[in-house]
């Protein structure tokens, strides 16, 4: 008997890469709207990459299981 195929979270594909080690690599929150009221150097902080926990991670993993 063949086992069936688990559906992808379309939703966690478009949020979340795998890094090469197996972290999870997302987009950090707060860049979207009112900017003026931001620092500059905070902007730059949230331009960067950002890691999933352990917890997390683990759930982005059952969310994507062929990614």
């Amino acid at each position: 008997m063949i086992m069936p195929k688990i559906k992808t979270s379309r939703s966690a594909a478009k949020r979340f890469k795998f890094s090469k080690n197996g972290g999870v690599k997302h987009k950090r929150a707060y860049l979207r709207h009112l900017l003026s009221s931001k620092s500059r150097g905070r902007k730059r902080r949230l331009r960067q990459v950002g890691t999933l926990n352990k917890t997390d991670s683990a759930t982005a993993h059952a969310l994507l299981p062929y990614l």
